[in-house]
């Protein structure tokens, strides 16, 4: 038998939004943008109707649970944190595992929300909120090789686009293998290459 459904108190609209929103999201991981609004009334204690109260439709309710899903401020700050006195190896390092991470966390997410969002033209305050958390994360990357900008063959804001680029194709690519990804790996391939130098070559100081 199904549990009976926890009802909760009233609330204001903004309130409600917001909790409906906190109990879509774990349902998104779970289901997909196909999530019911039966199982988001389940899962917020409410009955169906309560959605359309605060939400002009099923898709407006996922697309800002999306948004918020994926809301890149915790990793924007996790980026922040690294120490930008460390060696430039050390730096590329940390932010490759956040970034992969982050990438592999929301994976199916980011393609529902590519479709839904990005490749739509229906909502395009939500596409410019996406749009501007790409840009965000671009730029904290770059921040994090800018430091040695004097040491790079190509400006740090190419270099953190190799990074996402290869983090991304990692992800969602055919060839891609996440589970084997390592940050330490790709902060060698971007820094020193991949070919063999002869002996006595003089050796990246990066």
């Amino acid at each position: 038998m199904e549990p009976r459904r926890r009802r909760v108190p009233a609330m204001a609209p903004e309130e409600r939004r917001a909790a409906l929103i906190a109990a879509t999201i774990p349902l998104l991981h779970e289901h997909g943008p196909e999530v019911s609004t039966r199982q988001i009334a389940h899962a917020a204690g409410v009955a169906e109707g309560t959605i359309f109260g605060v939400f002009e439709s099923k898709s407006q309710l996922v697309v800002c649970s999306m948004i918020k899903a994926l809301d890149p401020q915790p990793t924007l700050d996790a980026l922040a944190a690294i120490d930008r006195a460390a060696p430039l190896h050390e730096r590329v390092t940390a932010a490759a595992d956040l970034v992969h991470g982050r990438f592999t966390e929301h994976a199916h997410l980011m393609h529902a929300a590519r479709r839904l969002i990005l490749l739509g033209e229906q909502d395009p305050d939500s596409k410019a909120r996406m749009i501007a958390s790409r840009e965000a994360l671009e730029a904290a990357v770059t921040d994090v090789f800018a430091p040695d900008e004097a040491h790079l063959r190509v400006p740090p804001h190419k270099a953190a686009r190799l990074l996402l680029l290869f983090c991304g194709a990692n992800t969602f690519g055919p060839y891609g293998d996440p589970e084997s990804f390592s940050g330490a790996d790709l902060a060698s391939l971007l820094l020193d290459g991949i070919h063999l130098r002869e002996s006595g070559t003089e050796q990246p100081t990066c």
